[in-house]
């Protein structure tokens, strides 16, 4: 009982909405955190999309543990790397399972755990560069390679709005809990309650879209106010808000460090392996 109290405070959604905090603005403080965002786009343009295309199995490892030290540095929570867990656990279950369901064996598995690497590799390298950067320095990022101000705003917008979405949907779910009758008696396997729960849960969604566009619309009409999207075409307001992002001297040893690495990889590699 004392584990199960322990694992549901985890679970709980105030805990939930705490480890979103922490993983938007917790991370000010990390060596990859104080990169120029720019220099983290760089990085990620090779390490999010080259394991794709690369199917030696020791090369994707090496990959691997270098993207789990960066992802050590950026001190990413519980939360996140649990979801991540789950998540490829069950694309690679369900695969599994189809790829035996239409006439496959045991000879699946290896090429199943390398496509399951490369999704580790990817999801790690996003969670490293992501959770290194606060919503206003993304949207400074973004701004600063040319993206659209609207663009930008939209995804540090995001960031910023899902804990109170996350609290709405559990007020609204809490709502349709009290006006609503739970099961009597569970089932095996608690059948009923599943389905009862499951249920509550999706029209819980409902309220929470209309809500949120109604939000979205007085946050609109309030940035027109304020003309911040005037401010958005006006390329020395851009100047003046962008003039803290320069390149530093961490920013290139980051790059370097992780070039030297990769030639070693793949120096390592094709000389011994």
């Amino acid at each position: 009982m004392e584990y199960t109290r322990k694992l549901t405070e985890k679970l709980s959604v105030e805990q939930v909405k705490i480890e979103l905090l922490h993983t938007a603005y917790g991370n000010n403080e990390t060596f990859l955190a104080k990169l120029d965002p720019r220099t983290l786009f760089i990085w990620y343009l090779y390490f999010g999309i080259a394991p794709w295309f690369i199917h030696n199995q020791s090369i994707l490892i090496g990959l691997f543990v270098f993207m789990a030290i960066t992802t050590f540095m950026s001190k990413v929570t519980p939360l996140v790397i649990i979801i991540l867990c789950l998540g490829l656990l069950g694309q690679g279950g369900y695969l599994l399972i189809a790829s035996w369901f239409f006439g496959g064996d045991l000879q699946v598995i290896v090429p199943l755990l390398t496509l399951t690497l490369k999704l580790s590799i990817i999801s790690l390298a996003s969670i490293t560069v992501f959770c290194s950067m606060d919503p206003e320095k993304l949207s400074n990022g973004l701004l600063k390679i040319g993206v659209p101000g609207q663009v930008s705003f939209s995804i540090a917008y995001g960031y910023r709005m899902l804990p109170s979405l996350l609290e709405e949907y559990h007020h609204v779910f809490l709502s349709f809990r009290l006006r609503g009758k739970a099961p009597e008696k569970h089932g095996i396997l608690y059948w009923r309650s599943i389905i009862y729960f499951s249920k509550i849960a999706v029209l819980s969604f409902y309220p929470l879209l209309l809500s949120t566009a109604k939000r979205a619309r007085t946050t609109v009409e309030a940035l027109e106010t304020k003309g911040s999207f005037y401010a958005f075409s006006r390329p020395e307001i851009k100047k003046i808000k962008l003039a803290h992002l320069h390149f530093q001297y961490r920013d290139y040893l980051f790059l370097m460090v992780s070039v030297l690495y990769l030639l070693f990889l793949y120096t390592f590699v094709f000389l011994f392996l």
